[in-house]
């Protein structure tokens, strides 16, 4: 048995073989890079374009005649607007697209931010569609009138492959923040304040609601997946905690990227903390957690800005006393998501002195990402003894796996299988669901234990950048 999955992460496209041992192929994974513009958006066909462009080279693997399925996760919270043909027209938007600000203070005066965190799992915030929609709207009304449909990345190119409306899975409808995760619809609410109609919305259904019967062109061009099933997208968080092993609310995860998040799945459907989001994996599951704009852009913002190399700068780091230095960081370059959700936000370098070295700073900015985390992780408050870990920052990076360890005052795990997403899409395809995947699937990895001196110096600091929060910005979690 062989799986096709398709990864549309938010640097990269990946097309990747798996095999019946749950491992990647031998040389089976095609790659793509590219970047969002200045405004955190992409040409969603070009984007989709680089995708076809991976299957079609996976598709000359010799081991792509036993493809059985196809399966798919996608970075989510991204839109594009779509005419009656599936032709973009606008930009595909992403999370990190925070020209709505506007609009999320305008919503948050005039909706009780807690009622939409309670019947959506989500916050009044930029990263989500109904602040751009209502800054679409009110910026730009005959764009805004022109679309046909709003869609998903995922749903798109289904709905071109497929060449017919396509449904979008549960877990990527609720990054929206447009679900009603009780009621597993469209939020009327939303779509009444928003003036949208639920038809011009996928239809939505569960991530196994398989499609066959791709269209002609497609047909042709991929003929050994014509009668081959594609299973719905996933969002790529959801995959990467399956990919990590955390499937349950024991085993939470870590993923460190572009952006960072902490991550619990669950089957309890309880209203999270309100620093905390609630998205969906399945109809059965929910994914409970927290994220950051701040990840592994702020390691190669550091490397490049204070010209420090990874290979001169990690071991050094290692054994770098963070006691040593008195700088505090506040690493909210992009605006904050969790805790707070203050799209205000800006990096802060705090006492900062003659002596401060460029070490020093990458120390404390990439110490400042992991406190963030921590105080997700303590919301949270997850029963484990320890941290399954993964993305690509951490794998580039065992000095800063050891920080993240000292900072959360728990072992970590660093998982030696990189493209962790892919792997969870493939195991939940492979055995029918989260229920089903054993525990003994999880791949091997690296630990790192906490450094008792500088754990508790980490404690220390981030009171002390607590602190600084709520001078800069009058608020604290």
């Amino acid at each position: 048995m062989c799986i096709l999955i398709i990864d549309v992460g938010s640097s990269s496209v990946r097309a990747l073989l798996f095999g019946h041992e749950s491992a990647l192929i031998s040389d089976a994974i095609a790659r793509r890079e590219y970047h969002f513009d200045a405004n955190a958006t992409t040409d969603a066909h070009q984007l989709r374009q680089m995708v076809e462009s991976c299957i079609d080279e996976m598709l000359i693997h010799p081991s792509s005649r036993d493809i059985q399925a196809v399966g798919m996760a996608t970075f989510v919270g991204n839109l594009v607007g779509v005419d009656e043909n599936n032709h973009p027209l606008t930009p595909l938007y992403t999370y990190a697209d925070n020209r709505s600000r506007d609009s999320a203070n305008i919503l948050i005066n005039q909706l009780d931010n807690m009622d939409v965190h309670q019947r959506t799992g989500c916050r009044i915030h930029t990263a989500y569609h109904p602040t751009k929609l209502h800054w679409l709207k009110n910026s730009q009304p005959a764009l805004f009138a022109s679309v046909t449909d709003w869609q998903d990345f995922a749903t798109y190119c289904y709905r071109a492959w497929f060449g017919r409306d396509m449904p979008c899975s549960y877990s990527v409808a609720s990054w929206s923040g447009l679900l009603n995760r009780e009621a597993l619809s469209w939020d009327d609410i939303w779509l009444d304040w928003l003036g949208i109609d639920e038809n011009q919305l996928p239809r939505l259904a569960n991530y196994n609601d398989t499609q066959l019967g791709l269209n002609a062109p497609y047909a042709e061009r991929w003929q050994v997946l014509h009668d081959v099933p594609f299973y719905l997208a996933i969002g790529d968080g959801a995959g990467a905690n399956i990919g990590s092993g955390g499937i349950s609310p024991e085993y939470p995860v870590l993923t460190v990227g572009t952006t960072s998040a902490m991550r619990i799945i669950t089957p309890q459907n309880k209203l999270p903390h309100s620093g905390l989001w609630s998205y969906r994996v399945d109809a059965g599951h929910h994914l409970v957690g927290g994220a950051t704009n701040e990840g592994g852009n702020i390691f190669a913002w550091a490397k490049s800005v204070l010209n420090l190399s990874l290979s001169d700068s990690d071991e050094t780091l290692l054994h770098h006393d963070p006691a040593s230095y008195k700088v505090i960081a506040l690493p909210l370059f992009n605006g904050e998501r969790s805790p707070n959700y203050n799209n205000s936000t800006t990096g802060t370098l705090h006492r900062i002195g003659l002596h401060t070295t460029a070490l020093d700073m990458l120390h404390a900015l990439l110490a400042g990402v992991a406190l963030r985390i921590r105080i997700i992780l303590d919301v949270l408050d997850t029963p484990s003894d320890y941290i399954l870990a993964g993305g690509g920052a951490l794998y580039q990076s065992d000095a800063w796996a050891q920080i993240f360890a000292d900072v959360l005052a728990r072992p970590l795990y660093v998982l030696s299988e990189q493209e962790v997403t892919a792997r969870g899409v493939y195991l939940l395809i492979k055995h029918g669901g989260i229920h089903n995947i054993p525990i003994s699937a999880m791949p091997d990895n690296k630990q790192f234990f906490p450094r008792t001196h500088h754990s508790q110096y980490y404690a220390d600091l981030l009171i002390q950048q607590e602190i600084l929060y709520k001078k800069l910005y009058n608020t604290i979690l």
